[in-house]
């Protein structure tokens, strides 16, 4: 009888996609699609508190991931590849990253594995003040 319950869970079907956090010093979104890039869910702070303060908060980030994930549940995916992104030139994400990160896991989704995708600048924009720079 056990040998029928392993055979059981085997069948059960590993879909997997993947979850973008953005997360920023002012926001979290957490966009969870397929392997095709299909959206199935995206949450941002904003959509779980009203208060502006708060949106960037762990606690807050944690609450987006949780309901983002039970969407993607809904459509069956239950295991993820987690890119976290912020804004371009940032030392570090915001302070949502991890807890969402954290939510998602506590929330049954299996982690894959997780890449930081923050984009890093390079050179950029000319500096104002020509070639000399700005004289005083």
């Amino acid at each position: 009888m056990a040998a029928q319950e392993t055979e059981k869970e085997k069948k059960r079907e590993d879909r997997a996609g993947i979850a973008y956090i953005y997360s920023t010093f002012n926001n979290t979104i957490i966009h969870i699609t397929d392997l095709a890039g299909n959206t199935i869910a995206q949450v941002s702070g904003g959509e779980v508190t009203k208060h502006d303060r708060l949106k960037a908060t762990p606690t807050v980030a944690m609450f987006a991931a949780k309901r983002a994930a039970d969407a993607a549940k809904e459509q069956g995916i239950n295991s993820l590849y987690v890119r976290i992104k912020s804004k371009a030139g940032a030392t570090s994400p915001g302070p949502g990253a991890h807890a969402a990160i954290k939510s998602l896991s506590k929330s049954g989704m299996y982690i894959i594995n997780i890449v930081d995708a923050t984009p890093k600048p390079r050179g950029g924009p000319k500096a104002k003040g020509g070639r000399r720079g700005r004289r005083v």
